[in-house]
């Protein structure tokens, strides 16, 4: 089936099989590698976008439901070279080990400071709960993540 939807502030159209999901779809069919395929479960996060605001597993969501819905990939973020004051942050942080969890972590931390640009340590927890890192002991990414909220 062929969908219309708002990718990054672009009015896109791709195929979208029955069985396929929204990550498929932004990955394979629109050139948009950012969000991982890890855990195909919304178990991992390495897939987050935002749906029409909302922060989801891309995994999760079929393609065709995507359909007239604005959708937020984390390559909405930089503008060419220039980092965003999250992907920045978390490189200064050294947040950024192996990379696969990194945007998904850049994602929730963008949707977090959106709606919170002070958050707690808990509040932090709370909002990137969804996302797990096997490299790191997550001191380095909440490191990043407070960092962040004082550069946005």
């Amino acid at each position: 089936m062929r969908i219309k939807l708002t990718v990054n502030g672009d009015e896109r159209e791709a195929e979208a099989a029955d069985h396929e999901s929204l990550l498929t779809v932004l990955r394979d069919n629109l050139g948009l590698p950012g969000s991982k395929n890890a855990c195909e479960q919304g178990e991992c996060g390495s897939c987050s976008v935002l749906m029409d605001g909302d922060l989801v597993c891309a995994c999760l969501v079929l393609g065709a439901a995507a359909a007239g819905r604005a959708i937020q990939t984390v390559e909405s973020l930089s503008d060419g070279d220039q980092l965003h004051p999250v992907q920045r942050a978390f490189v200064d942080a050294g947040a950024v080990q192996c990379g696969f969890c990194t945007p998904g972590l850049i994602v929730a931390t963008h949707d977090l400071l959106a709606r919170n640009a002070n958050p707690s340590d808990p509040e932090i927890r709370e909002a990137l709960a969804g996302n797990l890192c096997r490299c790191t002991g997550y001191e380095k990414i909440l490191d990043a993540v407070r960092l962040a909220a004082t550069r946005t």
